[in-house]
């Protein structure tokens, strides 16, 4: 009876229980088993089961001996959707795994199913968390990890342009992280993230609220051409002049202190603190004012308040741009 906790590093032992909904992670706890069980045994016969594959009696089919004797990986996707009288057959192999047979489970969490994600970590199934990403942070920390993994070194602010320029997909951020890799030789920075995907919406349309923020009206006004050019919604411009500028007021308002003390303060990542503190220059409480309303009125107008998105865009980025430097006087 398999009542011993499994170790996290023991890849062949005999249940492993992956939970949680990102389906990249989930996936490579599969590839992990997979990888582990044919380099023990390159015969190894793998068997991936969705739900309906699983009917009650096909798990006593699938661990029965082999002629050949060969290891087995048993996958089972969705495991919190089996029929009640499957997952009972389940709860019992549980209670006596089969040696040279890896049980892979991709459970969902939640309340369905519950019992059988009981049944597997009381039995001392080995479990990974596989949990979705929905916070910018976390996008952050997975790909610093893809580059750490790959032995590789790259600056806080090329994972940041590049979670920027990728979204909030994995598998492209883990694709765009290989890809940098093996095309790039030594330290990847954001002028290395820029040329590679300088064309993605969300990289262009931050693009053009750095420069606005800075007071760079020709640069911003080029960029923004360019960006519109491309096919780049008018309401991600918006949105990124709207970060832009409430970040500088925001920091504007802080009490002072350490980067890393304000990046918990205002929940921005240290090395963002330290671009928004260059970017501020020039800004007032005024000039932030000025420009948030100038932004909300763009906003409006490419949502369908204005006949031209594309002016209200422009008459935007040159408003930020000169409230960046209404202390100068520019």
């Amino acid at each position: 009876m398999a009542t011993r906790k499994t170790s996290p590093d023991d890849l062949l032992g005999p249940v492993t229980l992956a939970v949680g909904q990102e389906d990249l992670l989930l996936d490579r706890v599969v590839q992990e088993v997979v990888r582990a069980a044919r380099a023990a045994d390159a015969d190894t016969d793998v068997r991936d089961l969705a739900p309906e594959q699983l009917q009650p009696g096909s798990l006593v089919e699938l661990t029965s001996p082999s002629l050949f004797a060969e290891r087995k990986v048993i996958v089972v996707r969705n495991a919190q959707d089996l029929s009640a009288d499957t997952i009972k057959e389940l709860k019992a192999y549980l209670d006596d795994p089969i040696e040279d047979i890896s049980l892979v489970l991709l459970h969902a969490g939640g309340a369905k199913g519950k019992g059988l994600l009981d049944a597997a970590r009381k039995a001392g199934a080995r479990e990974v968390a596989c949990p979705k990403t929905t916070k910018p942070a976390e996008r952050l920390t997975f790909v610093r990890q893809e580059f750490r993994a790959l032995g590789r070194s790259a600056t806080p602010e090329a994972c940041q342009a590049l979670v920027d320029s990728i979204g909030s997909d994995l598998r492209e951020l883990a694709s765009a992280v290989a890809q940098l890799t093996s095309d790039v030789d030594g330290t990847i920075d954001e002028a290395v993230v820029g040329r590679y995907y300088t064309g993605r919406a969300e990289a262009s349309s931050f693009n053009i609220a750095d420069r606005a923020v800075e007071g760079r009206t020709a640069e911003a006004l080029e960029a923004l051409r360019w960006s519109l050019s491309t096919g780049v919604a008018p309401v991600l411009v918006t949105s990124a002049l709207a970060q832009g500028v409430r970040a500088i007021g925001k920091l504007s308002s802080a009490r002072g202190g350490r980067p890393a003390d304000l990046a918990r303060e205002l929940g921005m990542p240290p090395w963002k603190i330290d671009r928004v503190r260059q970017q501020m220059r020039g800004w007032t409480p005024d000039g932030v004012s000025v420009a948030l309303r100038a932004i909300a009125e763009a906003d409006a107008g490419v949502k369908g308040g204005g006949d031209d998105p594309e002016y209200a865009l422009e008459k935007a980025v040159v408003a930020v741009a000169r409230a960046a430097g209404m202390r100068r006087g520019v």
